[in-house]
């Protein structure tokens, strides 16, 4: 008998060419006994460490029972009793069957390769790579040390055998092999694959804001500007690479300067007209500026003198200072401090006749309002707000808009409403040059307004999938909690653990905000789930009292009624 078993990018089995359906691994136990069985050496394991794997916080006799269900429906799936052996405690997988894993096929030939060196052999064994290792279980915990492993021999492998495309693919971000192609490019005289190289490589790291190319990297993005050829440097490469040093000086430390760059960067921008490095040096003076804590004076100079001066660019600016409005909105009564600025700054755009004016401070307003529990005039404020941004074509500050209102229509039931806007939502994210951001931010919603079981493991699946190592952080957390939320209240608790502590990682990383508040919550929810109510208490009592110190009554609230278990 031959049994083959796929686990990297796919879960799938096959007995004597007959491949077992998906349908039948609907007991997800039974699925997980034999991915676990399929990475173990030897494809065995003791009882006790499955079960301990499995259900760690259950009783023996509990978790025994839950070990004879999970053995007996893997082996109606596989079709034959003999595949799932237990004999002494040892529980084996087809011990008598001829078995092929891929992910053995690809770690002896990866072996072979990096011991030999030879091209083609490098080749061979990245061929053998079919993806990630079980993607549809990205937060089992379980499976963290073996995917890490795996990954990181693909990506040793890939490295030592110049593979540098593939690289590219498995990590967009990977500035060495992005400098090896434009290296390369450089040394074929091709200026503009050069130029694409390090474009494709500023986008990727961009998804993060703030973060930019090294100074090596752009060193070579210069030496391909002025290669000889017939092409020109357009104004927009060499305003790409003065952002890039920028974003250089920033994380460096020199706000001053990087404050000065962005500054001349823009004009040149303006000059140029292209609006998204006009948004981009925004962000770069915004990102200094808010280093230095004078982010709240800066962004009101900067509303007035454009509104006033340069109206046909002012939704760039704008979007450049988006994320660092929703930080200062987001941290301890943040929201009532920017309430006082947005009134003042709707009388400045309303003076001006600045659509886009109106529409950022109308989204302040309504934002402030959100928070404080005031969900009637949030309302009038975000719908006004949209309309306005829609009119200037402010793709991101719409976006916005229309996710909050997304967040109105959940607080009062209306999860039909918020669907349709989430979509609406999502459709215009696409077209700025924000959209990693937004459309993180916009899946947490998808997840907490799916409606079945289905649709909930459907979004939070599609959620996972923008969980690259290069995304925003802080966009991320909204996503982590809901998800993490959501599998609680389902009973997948052995994925939750995984989430909280990433999102608790971030969490710590960047300070200020409701994310304590909303872990708290969320931990919370996992306690009441593993049946620890006096801990769930506790951490509900937690998440009330810092949504209270934020100012955000109606998440309060939430949290006070889950105590009484009404949640």
């Amino acid at each position: 008998m031959r049994v083959s078993i796929h686990l990297l990018g796919r879960f799938a089995v096959s007995v004597d060419g007959r491949a077992i359906p998906g349908a039948d691994w609907r007991r997800e136990r039974a699925a997980a006994l034999v991915k676990l069985l399929a990475l173990r050496p030897a494809h065995r394991m003791h009882r006790e460490q499955v079960m301990e794997t499995f259900w760690p916080d259950a009783d023996p006799e509990a978790a025994g029972g839950s070990l004879r269900k999970a053995v007996h429906f893997a082996r109606r799936a596989l079709g034959a009793h003999e595949l799932i052996e237990i004999g002494n405690d040892i529980i084996a997988l087809a011990p008598d069957a001829e078995l092929d894993i891929d992910i053995e096929n690809f770690e002896a030939a990866a072996k072979a390769a990096l011991r030999g060196g030879d091209k083609s052999a490098f080749e061979h064994a990245a061929d053998l790579y079919g993806g990630r290792l079980l993607p549809d279980d990205l937060f089992v915990e379980w499976l963290d040390t073996p995917r890490a492993q795996i990954q990181q021999r693909y990506s040793d492998l890939l490295r030592a055998g110049g593979l540098w495309q593939r690289l590219i693919a498995l990590d967009p971000a990977d500035e060495q092999a992005q400098c090896a192609l434009m290296q390369a490019a450089l040394d074929a005289g091709n200026r503009v694959e050069a130029i694409r190289q390090f474009n494709q490589l500023r986008d990727n790291l961009h998804a993060e804001l703030g973060v930019g190319p090294s100074a090596a990297t752009i060193a070579l993005y210069e030496k391909a500007l002025t290669l000889s050829g017939t092409e020109t440097v357009s104004p927009s490469e060499r305003i790409r690479t003065s952002l890039a040093w920028g974003l250089v000086h920033l994380q460096s430390g020199e706000f001053d300067r990087a404050s000065e760059i962005a500054r001349q960067t823009r004009d040149l921008a303006l000059g140029a007209d292209l609006p998204r490095e006009v948004g981009e040096a925004s962000a770069l003076l915004g990102l200094a500026s808010m280093m230095q804590a004078r982010w709240p004076q800066l962004f009101r100079s900067e509303f007035i003198e454009w509104v006033r001066a340069k109206p046909a660019f002012v939704q760039h600016v704008f979007d450049g200072h988006l994320c660092l409005s929703e930080f200062c909105l987001c941290s301890a009564k943040g929201h009532a401090e920017v309430a006082g600025l947005a009134e003042e700054l709707l009388a400045v755009a309303e003076d001006a006749e600045s659509s886009a004016g109106r529409g950022l401070a109308c989204l302040l307003l309504g934002e402030a309002a959100l928070f404080s529990g005031e969900l009637d005039k949030a309302e009038q404020f975000l719908t006004e707000a949209e309309r306005l941004l829609l009119e200037s074509d402010a793709v991101a500050g719409r976006v916005l808009a229309i996710e909050r209102l997304a967040e109105i229509a959940l607080e009062r039931g209306q999860k039909w409403r918020a669907s349709r806007l989430i979509q609406r939502g999502l459709t215009d994210a696409e077209r700025s040059w924000l959209s990693p951001h937004l459309i993180m931010r916009m899946q947490a919603l998808a997840v907490r307004t799916a409606s079945t079981p289905k649709m909930v493991a459907e979004e939070i699946l599609a959620g996972d999938r923008l969980l690259t190592p290069g995304a925003c952080q802080p966009c991320s957390m909204a996503l982590r909690t809901a998800s993490a939320i959501a599998l609680a209240e389902a009973g997948e608790l052995e994925q939750v653990d995984r989430r909280l502590n990433d999102a608790e990682r971030i969490a710590g990383m960047w300070q200020g905000g409701p994310w304590a508040a909303a872990l708290w919550e969320a931990r919370g929810v996992q306690r009441r789930a593993q049946d620890k109510e006096v801990r769930a208490l506790a951490a509900f009592e937690e998440a009330a009292g810092r949504y209270e110190e934020l100012g955000r009554p109606r998440d309060q609230a939430r949290c006070l009624a889950r105590m009484g278990g009404h949640g």
